[in-house]
């Protein structure tokens, strides 16, 4: 996955998740993470032991007391730190999206035509105004009248400029990026405050980020942990009372933080910045973090044929003769035929008979006049100064064409254009005066590497469909070539509805890109829609993704960052959970072994003191949050493999560790503590 753009981690962006770590501290804010919350209000009555310690009975110590607040206002601020360090990436980005938004001025179109001067901000929905080459356009729109090249690269980062005109699916133009050839008049359709960079830049800082629904169910999950835990560490009061053994209230309160989730509570919030952040990375605006989440687990995308799974434009790519015809006559026709054709089709016909050999001197404009192609006549070519004139264009408008000038039809002409057809290619007839010289087959080729990315999707469990407006001959030869999993022919915008409800109907997640009106129904339909920001306005309100770059088969990035968010919530979770296990064995003997002995057979780390095993433990549980904080800001890496093998290896790799880490890490920080005269 190559990034146009790199989220960096600077010392402005650390200094000021820094104090906004501080900033959290509200218990307002920290009341929306229940198990950090638990933690804060341990810190708060620790803190009041410290200055008072014998409010809850005798044996307390005010030094003992003071270093667990300390402890436990450090676990909160590492946690605090690693939300506000993810979402500062965000900020960041949104402040060089700021930089684009610019109060420029506006050519107003009045009703009476004449045009007056105003700023963007006071532009309405509704609204025309013409923007003339160099000029920015003032806000989002679609273009009503006029062409021109359009420079989105401060919106994308793309350099090339892209050709913008009225109608179709490439009307749609975005405020703040710049006209530089030609001029085109615009209907405005945002009022200020709503435009695709505002909405963007709302996005990016995260101000609308809600939680998923994986995100709060582990959230439930987390806080029944606590609550569990809670009740247990409540418990212990009678029974240390039963055996005559008198547990401090901040050993309770290191116990019950020591417990609880608290590394996968403090990384949480960041972990699901940091997939949108991801996104962002890839020029991918996610509407919600929902969205990317639902990529995770996708098992269906539709994707269109043309533009997305092939180029999109036709290319010659064989001539082939008709009648007897010597290749060398129909090369040079064929070549005539395109010289004043300057699309795709035209340009690939001349490239195709420079690499058969046709002379250099037949590529010459001289005294020759080019007939553009109609609708009318389906046709288009060449006329020249000696009387010649010759065409290509559909195979029964070439035939017509060649009768009404007293010609004759030979007799393999339908046959060879059919089995252009059945390949799934178009055939375009080639005529001399009266005289059918062959065919051009016209292709429309499969994109380099798409066979090998809808394998990787294979290998993830994911089914790929084509959809397109061809005929099933065409389509099925496309599909054979890019390895699709399946395809509709002849697909309309019902068609690509009716696909993703039936998959819906069997509780699978569908993803769809596109770029048109008639794609808005679908996005709208899919669990995840990827519009382009090429397309118009109807599809990507529809979406709940943009991609800026205007690359369909982008959605393959965004659902490899959607399991990997997935995967580094649950790596992250086994982590924490597998965590407590090992603080489990380091605590409970600790604060039983004094008044009884026999619970020294579970002090298996061997651990100095009573105060030092509480103390280690809670001084692990503290640095181990920012020591993951590169991973859940990262990820963890994603690997196509079924969902089995993938929970396998996370217990393995996640699960273990988890268990093996705390031991190891706990121990060092005890024999520390011994050492340094601390406990």
């Amino acid at each position: 996955m190559n990034s146009k753009r790199k989220a960096t981690i600077n010392n402005d962006i650390v200094k000021q998740a820094a104090i906004d770590a501080f900033k959290k501290l509200n218990p307002r804010t920290m009341a929306k993470n229940p198990v950090m919350f638990v933690v804060e209000i341990g810190f708060f009555v620790t803190v009041l032991l410290a200055f008072l310690p014998g409010l809850f009975g005798e044996g307390e110590s005010a030094g003992y007391n003071a270093v667990v607040s300390i402890i436990l206002f450090i676990t909160i601020l590492f946690a605090n730190f690693a939300e506000a360090l993810a979402e500062g990436r965000g900020k960041a980005q949104a402040n060089s999206l700021k930089k684009t938004k610019q109060d420029t001025k506006a050519k107003l179109v009045q009703k009476d035509g004449t045009i007056k001067l105003v700023n963007s901000t006071d532009l309405r929905k509704g609204d025309i105004v013409l923007v003339e080459a160099n000029e920015l356009i003032p806000s989002d729109g679609e273009i009503i009248e006029g062409v021109a090249a359009v420079d989105e690269s401060a919106i994308t980062g793309e350099s090339a400029p892209v050709i913008k005109e009225s109608g179709g699916d490439f009307s749609s133009v975005t405020g703040g990026t710049r006209v530089i050839s030609d001029s085109i008049k615009i209907r405005i359709t945002t009022d200020p405050g709503e435009s695709f960079l505002d909405r963007m830049i709302s996005l990016v800082e995260g101000a609308k980020r809600q939680k998923t629904p994986n995100e709060i169910a582990l959230n439930t999950l987390l806080v029944s942990l606590t609550l569990i835990f809670l009740i247990v560490c409540t418990t212990l009061v009678p029974i240390s009372a039963y055996v005559d053994a008198q547990i401090p209230i901040a050993t309770l309160i290191a116990l019950l933080v020591c417990l609880i989730p608290t590394t996968i509570g403090g990384l949480l919030s960041a972990i699901g910045i940091a997939g949108m952040d991801r996104v962002t990375q890839f020029n991918v605006i996610a509407m919600s973090g929902k969205a990317v989440e639902a990529a995770g687990d996708i098992n269906t995308i539709i994707l269109d044929k043309t533009g997305t799974i092939t180029h999109g434009n036709r290319m010659a790519s064989v001539f082939t003769p008709v009648n007897k015809v010597s290749k060398d006559d129909l090369h040079r026709v064929a070549l005539h035929t395109s010289l004043h054709d300057e699309t795709p089709e035209g340009r690939s016909i001349i490239e195709l008979a420079k690499k058969l050999g046709v002379p250099q001197q037949e590529f010459s404009l001289e005294g020759s006049e080019g007939i553009e192609f109609k609708a009318e006549t389906r046709m288009s070519g060449t006329n020249f100064a000696d009387g010649r004139e010759v065409r290509k264009g559909a195979v029964d408008a070439i035939k017509q064409y060649v009768v009404e000038k007293g010609g004759s039809i030979p007799g393999d002409l339908d046959m060879r254009a059919k089995e252009i057809a059945t390949e799934g290619g178009t055939p375009l007839a080639v005529a001399e005066g009266n005289r059918v010289l062959g065919l051009i087959y016209l292709k429309d080729t499969v994109k380099p590497g798409m066979r090998e990315r809808f394998d990787e999707l294979r290998k993830m469990g994911i089914k790929t469909v084509m959809c397109t407006g061809d005929n099933p001959l065409t389509a099925a030869t496309i599909a054979r070539e890019a390895g699709v999993d399946d395809f509709i022919a002849e697909a309309k915008p019902e068609d690509k509805i009716a696909v993703i409800k039936k998959e819906q109907s069997q509780g699978k997640l569908v993803a769809m890109t596109g770029d048109g009106t008639n794609d808005a129904p679908a996005l709208a339909q899919a669990d995840v829609g990827l519009a382009m920001n090429s397309g118009t306005i109807a599809a990507k309100e529809a979406a709940n993704m943009v991609d800026l770059d205007s690359d369909p088969t982008k959605i393959i990035e965004v659902v490899a960052i959607g399991k990997q968010l997935l995967m580094t919530r649950g790596a992250l979770t086994t982590f924490s959970i597998a965590n407590d296990v090992a603080k489990y064995f380091a605590i409970i003997p600790a604060m039983f072994m004094l008044a009884i002995p026999e619970m020294k057979a579970l002090n298996i780390m061997n651990l100095a003191t009573p105060e030092s095993a509480i103390l280690s433990a809670l001084i692990f549980n503290a640095i181990i949050i920012p020591m993951l904080i590169p991973l859940a800001m990262k990820g963890v890496k994603y690997i196509p493999m079924s969902a089995t093998k993938l929970l396998n290896r996370n217990l393995f790799i996640y699960g273990v560790g988890g268990v093996i880490a705390p031991f190891i890490g706990i121990k060092i920080i005890d024999v520390l503590l011994v050492l340094c005269n601390l406990t």
